[in-house]
């Protein structure tokens, strides 16, 4: 294999690019064959380029003077404020091999997602694409994408596999900050990390409740004691709260990072690298980038990281051209990021039972322009970029977790909870039955922490086949599957007690869900004033979605699938597990339900024998190709998994 080139190459391409929208150095480190030199059919091989992008910014420029604290920054001697972010490319060797899309994988916490989501790899750490076995199913690379991982998280260290900023500090400033910790254990002290260093020892104090509405408590044993710059232990009482209670930390913070230049370096770095001709530019040559448009994909955290993206306005570069042609942010449900504020927190995800008054959960919560009753505000996810005609082409998709724990109705709901539809460029997909996010081996197992069976189920099948629509919507202008999601006037999104069939035996439902809320954050913590109308998905009479996309193992089922896991006893029950869903089989036999009680008809009732059963999955994949929902190959795939099947359970 032809070894990586280095130092050299990175001093040759260390250029000063001043004038190229405001990246004004791009370097080089490493760039040489990936996957050990493996071809990806008429794409061929790939080549992997690891480099160093530093950005100055304009503080006096309008799409930048959004960015929280950017007034305070240090400034260079041109009076721009610099950051410097790791990025990863994946190109085809032949550039005239690929199908001229830059798809950009936001990272999440540092690491690169879409791998799993999209090619089926097995675990975060086979993504350097220095093994064969790096590319998995190699689907993103034999349609001929480029990647490119940019780092835009500034609360986080550059180190191998992780992608990060560095950003100015504003040293010396201080102000409050809060941290919230469930522990899901019962050991004392506890330990944990703070989100920002400590101003002042002094100022920590720390209270625990059994969840975010429970008022908050100081009973005796409960103190806390700072062991580090941002590291502290907490001596929990003796009794009264179980591993599922919800600690609170307030001290006084220094330090922060100018946190809102992630937006800024995404921007340059895309718009650099799909529109710069210069030699400092990896992806160009003879006088042009071999990419001419861009998709942006994030994943939980990075898809709330691109819906603030294009909330802020940096959908518009420097030349007043688009960054992305189109957006797919996954698995962020009604929610952005608490990124772009003084003492933000990019890794913050308020999950029940934690805090909802938070940062990350702000009106606008949708893309079309509407009035908070509660706020008096009158705004849209789509407000800024409509007013300069730099909006993308949207596909949000959701797992079902995220209509139950992130809010995900009021995507298609106004503020009153009545039926709103979305604009013309934007589709919305739940995947029913789905939790957040599960590896693509992922299998049904017991955690302790869990009151049912943990749902395995991955999305990477439909998620193909909504990346190919949206490359056809954007490289051709292919109308996308129209909207799949749950709707008040389909009557398949609706209040939580309404939702699920009771009596199922192993699938308790008792309405948990995660509110909305809208909060006065001129007081510390912030103080609750009011809730948004929140709803669920309406299940049918095996307790799963009836709206959504459903999977092949919802249309030809063997169980029940869910988005939703309540805690177990011990655990904070009542309330729901974060980020995952439920899996409950069903009966073998007639009888066998029946002893049990269970209204679910069993798998012989449903199959007659295997051949039925394969028929049916045949049928059903099918209907989804035809309806652009998966892809032939995917459907070919899961119809010969089911021939391997044998169902012993049928009988």
């Amino acid at each position: 294999m032809l070894k990586f080139r280095i130092s050299a190459l990175a001093a040759s391409l260390c250029l000063s690019l001043a004038g190229h929208a405001q990246v004004i150095r791009f370097e080089v480190l490493q760039s040489g064959p990936a996957f050990e030199g493996r071809s990806f059919g008429n794409v061929g091989p790939y080549v992997k380029i690891t480099a160093r992008a530093t950005i100055a910014v304009d503080p006096a420029d309008p799409r930048n003077a959004v960015i929280a604290d950017i007034d305070k920054a240090p400034r260079n001697a041109l009076g721009r404020v610099e950051a410097i972010a790791d990025v990863v490319l994946l190109r085809p060797a032949d550039p005239s091999h690929g199908n001229g899309t830059l798809l950009a994988d936001v990272p999440n916490r540092g690491t690169k997602l879409a791998p799993q989501l999209f090619d089926d790899v097995g675990q975060p750490g086979a993504t350097d694409a220095s093994k064969a076995a790096d590319a998995g199913s190699g689907f993103l690379h034999a349609q001929g994408y480029t990647l490119v991982w940019v780092g835009w998280q500034a609360d986080i260290p550059s180190q191998p596999n992780q992608l990060a900023l560095v950003a100015p500090v504003l040293q010396g400033v201080t102000g409050s900050a809060r941290d919230e910790f469930l522990f899901d254990h019962m050991r004392s002290p506890a330990t944990a990390t703070l989100s920002w260093p400590v101003a002042d020892p002094s100022s920590l104090a720390v209270t625990v409740r059994a969840k975010w509405d429970a008022p908050r408590e100081r009973p005796a044993g409960l103190a806390i004691r700072a062991t580090g710059a941002q590291t502290v232990e907490i001596a929990r009482p003796v009794t009264g709260f179980d591993a599922g209670a919800l600690y609170e930390v307030t001290y006084m913070a220094r330090d922060p990072a100018v946190l809102g230049l992630g937006f800024a370096a995404t921007r340059d770095v895309v718009s650099f690298l799909r529109r710069d001709v210069s030699a400092a530019n990896p992806l160009a040559a003879g006088g042009r980038s071999s990419v001419q448009r861009a998709i942006g994909f994030g994943v939980s955290q990075s898809g709330r990281f691109l819906r603030d993206f294009l909330y802020l306005g940096f959908n518009e570069d420097l030349a007043g051209g688009l960054v992305f042609d189109g957006l797919m942010p996954h698995i962020a449900g009604g929610r952005r990021i608490a990124s772009n504020y003084r003492f933000g927190q990019n890794g913050r995800n308020a999950r029940h039972p934690q805090d909802p008054a938070w940062q990350a959960d702000l009106f606008p919560f949708t893309y079309q322009t509407l009035s908070d009753p509660l706020s008096g505000r009158r705004d849209g996810l789509m407000q800024r970029c409509r007013l300069n005609a730099t909006c993308p082409r949207v596909m949000q998709t959701d797992s079902e977790h995220e209509w139950w724990a992130s809010r995900a109705s009021l995507l298609v709901t106004d503020l009153a909870g009545n039926h709103l539809d979305l604009p013309p460029d934007v589709r919305a997909y739940m995947i029913a039955g789905s939790p957040h996010f599960a590896e693509p081996a992922a299998l049904m197992r017991r955690v302790p922490a869990m009151a049912l069976p943990v749902n395995p189920m991955h999305a990477g099948a439909p998620m193909r086949a909504l990346l190919a629509a949206m490359q056809g919507w954007i490289a051709a202008g292919v109308e996308p599957p129209a909207s799949r999601v749950p709707m008040r006037a389909h009557g398949t999104l609706v209040a939580a007690d309404d939702a699920v069939p009771r009596g199922i035996p192993g699938l308790p439902y008792t309405g948990i869900y995660t509110g909305a809320s809208f909060t006065d954050a001129t007081v510390f913590p912030a103080r609750l004033l009011g809730m948004y109308p929140v709803f669920v998905p309406r299940a049918d009479r095996d307790g799963m979605a009836i709206a959504g996309i459903r999977m092949l193992p919802l249309a030809v089922p063997r169980a029940s699938y869910t988005g939703w896991n309540p805690r177990a006893q011990g655990y904070g029950a009542g309330t729901l597990f974060p980020l995952q869903g439920a899996v409950v089989l069903f009966a073998a036999t007639r009888a066998e339900r029946e002893a049990a009680g269970d209204p679910r008809p069993s798998l012989a009732e449903r199959y007659a024998d295997e051949t039925a059963y394969v028929a049916a999955v045949r049928a059903a994949a099918a209907q989804m190709v035809a309806e652009r929902l998966l892809l032939p190959q995917d459907a070919e795939r899961a119809v010969e998994l089911a021939t391997q099947d044998k169902l012993s359970r049928l009988h």
